[in-house]
């Protein structure tokens, strides 16, 4: 099967790009830039945070996103490059938090990373991938109201 290049994501898109550009829609979005530093990871924990308060999710677990930019981050920034963005989008009270290293070629393993994202309450799923572009990390967090259970009489 053949794409073609508005079905790959854009009129600029080539048919036999290795991966498709992320492309989000329909949803709040930010993306952030930082230099790749020992200070990144505080810088874009605190700074996403922010960005997702004012979105107005009043049940999203802070210190749970704070925490999984912060690991996301770390691991793009082990990949050596200069800089690294964080990129976050909402839909259906979850949260998806992005961190792209923007170095070509192969990156270390993501497994110690991803369990400890994992770990963390409030993501539901994270995972790693490697393009040309670097590599991308990713989790996504639930950020929904707490559902109200029945009580014992059915109500």
């Amino acid at each position: 099967m053949t794409t073609t290049p508005a079905e790959a994501g854009g009129s600029n898109a080539s048919p036999d790009r290795a991966r498709p550009r992320m492309e989000i829609r329909n949803r709040q979005t930010a993306g952030l830039a930082f230099r790749a530093d020992p200070w990144a990871a505080g810088k874009a924990g605190a700074r996403a945070t922010a960005t997702v308060r004012s979105w107005g999710y009043a049940h999203l677990d802070e210190p749970d996103l704070e925490a999984a930019v912060r690991r996301l981050v770390d691991a793009a920034v082990a990949d050596g490059g200069k800089r690294i963005s964080v990129h976050l989008a909402d839909q259906d009270h979850r949260i998806l938090a992005v961190a792209l290293s923007h170095v070509a070629g192969s990156a270390p393993d993501a497994g110690a990373v991803l369990t400890e994202l994992a770990a963390l309450r409030t993501v539901v799923s994270c995972g790693s991938d490697v393009g040309p572009d670097g590599r991308r990390v990713w989790a996504l967090l639930d950020a929904a109201p707490p559902r109200r259970g029945k009580g014992l009489d059915g109500a």
